[in-house]
């Protein structure tokens, strides 16, 4: 697994290019704020988008829109159309359902690990420090 050091989250290299940002131009460091805050919902919202532009646009055929498929006038063909068409969104459902389920588990992965580097950064403060003769100080 990759791990990318521009998650959205309070990185060295997220704070890093923030503060370039507001150098350069306010508006790119105002954005990359904004993506450090709010970025972990912007997969949730790409997928609510897709999903309702999927819905609107499922239709559309060469310019026009049409509410329902075009009758063949064979019936047999039409009925098999409808069938695959409707499994064909079936497998779509689940495989919608599979990457929210993977998304939730990657986010917890994140959470996990942060949690642990959380708890090892209060460990490693809460350590008392070594004296000049080698012992510890209490």
């Amino acid at each position: 697994m990759t791990q990318s050091a521009l998650r959205p989250a309070w990185t060295p290299a997220t704070i890093a290019l923030m503060v370039l940002g507001f150098i350069v131009y306010w508006p790119l460091g105002l954005a990359m704020l904004a993506y450090i805050l709010w970025g972990d919902r912007l997969g949730s919202f790409k997928t609510e988008v897709n999903r309702v532009t999927d819905g609107m646009f499922a239709n559309c055929r060469g310019g026009r829109h049409a509410g329902a498929p075009r009758a063949t006038g064979n019936v047999a063909f039409d009925e098999w159309r409808a069938g695959e068409l409707a499994r064909l969104e079936e497998e779509r459902r689940k495989l919608d359902a599979m990457r929210d389920e993977f998304d939730d588990y990657m986010r917890e992965l994140r959470r996990a690990r942060d949690q642990e580097e959380f708890e090892r950064f209060m460990q490693n403060r809460n350590r008392p420090a070594p004296s000049a003769d080698g012992t510890h100080s209490a």
